[in-house]
C-alpha cells in the first residue's frame, strides 16, 4: 500500500529530488500500483502526482476529475486547457533538479519505460533532469511481502507437480499405444492448473525435438507434433493463485521419452544445469557478503559456464526475468545480453534463472525461481532439475 514516508526515505537514499508519477488511461500500471489504485479505478484524463524527497506532495488533475487523487496527501492544482496543463507541470517540478519517472535511457528496459517521450520532453523543458525510477519501482512495486511469498510457494507446488502429471501422461499413452501430442500435454497442464486453483496468462510451452530448440515455440495446429519413444521434450509453464496480489511461479523442465537418456542430451543438460547453479551461487555469495549485486552480473555468471563449454552462440536470451503479479515482472532482470541490467538485485524480489542451449535438433533449458527474503536469505523454488527426466514407456 502507498507509504509516503517510505517513498521519501527511498528518494533521499537514492539522492533523487522528486518522483513524478503520471498516468493516462492506465498506460502506466507502475504509477497506479505505487499509489495503490484498485484495478477497476478508471480515470479518463491525465494526472500527475509529484512526491518530493522532503516536504509536501503536489497534485495536478483535470477539472472533470478533480477528486482523482483526493485520498493522497498534498496540495492540488486543477487544469482544464492544455496551456494550463503544461503550466501546471512546470509548477509541479519547479525547484527540483532531478525528477524520477518511469523512463529508461534508450528504452533499454520496456517494463519500466511507461511514460511517453512527449511527456518526458515536457518535463525536461522546465529544467529538471529526468532519471529512471527503476530502483524506486522495484522497491515499491516489485518487492513481495510475506503473503505474496506464501502465495508463490503455493503456486510453485502446483507448477512443479504439473510436470509429474504430464510426463506421466506421455508415458502412459505411449505404453498403451495411444497417440499423445504437444497440444494434449498443454491441455493437461491447463486442466491441472484449473483443478488446483491457479491460473496462467497464456498457454504453456511443450516442444518436442527441434521444437524444444525454439525458446518461444508455440504449438499451433500446423506444428502440433506427436510425441514418440526416443523423443526429447521441453515443458515450460507458469501460474499464480487466483487471489488478489498473487505472484507467479515459472518453471521449465526437460525429459527423454525412454529409460536410457542418450549422452548427447545428458551432456548438454549438464552444462545448462551447471550454468543455472553458477548463477544461483553468485546471488548467494553476494548476499552472504552483503555486497551490491546487479542483474547483469548474475547473467554473466551463467553465461561464462556456457561460453567455456563452447555453446555461447546457442544461449540466445537473457538468463532470467523479474517475477511478480505478471510472469514478467517489473523488477531487475538477470540480463547482460539483451540489455545491460544495471538495477540492483534487491531483497524481497523474485526472478527466474533459466539458462538454455538451443541446437537445430533440440534445446535444453532449466528454469527455477529465486527469491531473496528481507534478511538476505536466498531461496530457490521449483526443485532444480539435476538430471533429465526419463519417461518409462516400456519395452
Amino acid at each position: 500500500m502507498f507509504n509516503l514516508d517510505a517513498i521519501q526515505a527511498a528518494l533521499r537514499e537514492q539522492a533523487i529530488d522528486a518522483w513524478l508519477l503520471y498516468d493516462f488511461r492506465g498506460l502506466n500500471v507502475l504509477a497506479r500500483r505505487v499509489l495503490g489504485f484498485a484495478d477497476d479505478v478508471f480515470l479518463s484524463r491525465r494526472w500527475f502526482y509529484l512526491i518530493p524527497a522532503h516536504g509536501e506532495p503536489r497534485k495536478l488533475v483535470h477539472r472533470i476529475e478533480p477528486a482523482a487523487l483526493e485520498k493522497y496527501p498534498g496540495s492540488t492544482a486543477v487544469y482544464l486547457r492544455w496551456e494550463e496543463l503544461e503550466a501546471g507541470v512546470g509548477q509541479l517540478v519547479n525547484g527540483f533538479p532531478t525528477v524520477a519517472m518511469e523512463y529508461v535511457p534508450r528504452n533499454t528496459n520496456p517494463y519500466v519505460s511507461r511514460v511517453d517521450a512527449g511527456t518526458i520532453e515536457l518535463v525536461r523543458s522546465f529544467g529538471p533532469k529526468v532519471v529512471s525510477s527503476g530502483d524506486l519501482v522495484q522497491t515499491f512495486e516489485a518487492t513481495w511481502d510475506d503473503e505474496q511469498w506464501a502465495l508463490h510457494l503455493e503456486a510453485a507446488k502446483h507448477t512443479r507437480s504439473a510436470f509429474d502429471v504430464v510426463f506421466g501422461l506421455i508415458g502412459s499413452r505411449i505404453r498403451n499405444r495411444q497417440e499423445v501430442r504437444e497440444s494434449q500435454v498443454i491441455q493437461a497442464i491447463l486442466d491441472h492448473f484449473a483443478a488446483h486453483g491457479v491460473e496462467t496468462d497464456h498457454n504453456p510451452i511443450c516442444g518436442v525435438n527441434a521444437h524444444s530448440g525454439d525458446p518461444h515455440y508455440s504449438t499451433a495446429p500446423a506444428t502440433d507434433s506427436v510425441i514418440r519413444a526416443g523423443d526429447f521434450v521441453l515443458v515450460d509453464l507458469w501460474a499464480k493463485c487466483k487471489k488478489p496480489r498473487a505472484v507467479y511461479s515459472d518453471l521449465t523442465r526437460v525429459a527423454y521419452v525412454g529409460s536410457e537418456t542418450p549422452a548427447k542430451y545428458r551432456d548438454i543438460f549438464a552444462i545448462v544445469a551447471g550454468a543455472r547453479d553458477a548463477a544461483i551461487a553468485r546471488v548467494q555469495k553476494a548476499f552472504a557478503a552483503e555486497e551490491p549485486l546487479f542483474g547483469w552480473q548474475v547473467d554473466e555468471a551463467a553465461r561464462k559456464v556456457i561460453d567455456a563449454a563452447g555453446y555461447g552462440a546457442n544461449f540466445v536470451h537473457r538468463l532470467g526475468h523479474s517475477i511478480g503479479q505478471e510472469v514478467h515482472g517489473n523488477g531487475a532482470n538477470m540480463d547482460g545480453l539483451e540489455t545491460r541490467e544495471d538495477r540492483k538485485v534487491m531483497r524481497r524480489t523474485c526472478f527466474s534463472v533459466e539458462p538454455g542451449i538451443y541446437l537445430p535438433d533440440f534445446g535444453a533449458r532449466s528454469e527455477v525461481d529465486v527469491f531473496i527474503d528481507k534478511d538476505g536469505q536466498v531461496h530457490v523454488s521449483g526443485d532444480p532439475q539435476t538430471q533429465i527426466e526419463a519417461i518409462d514407456v516400456g519395452s
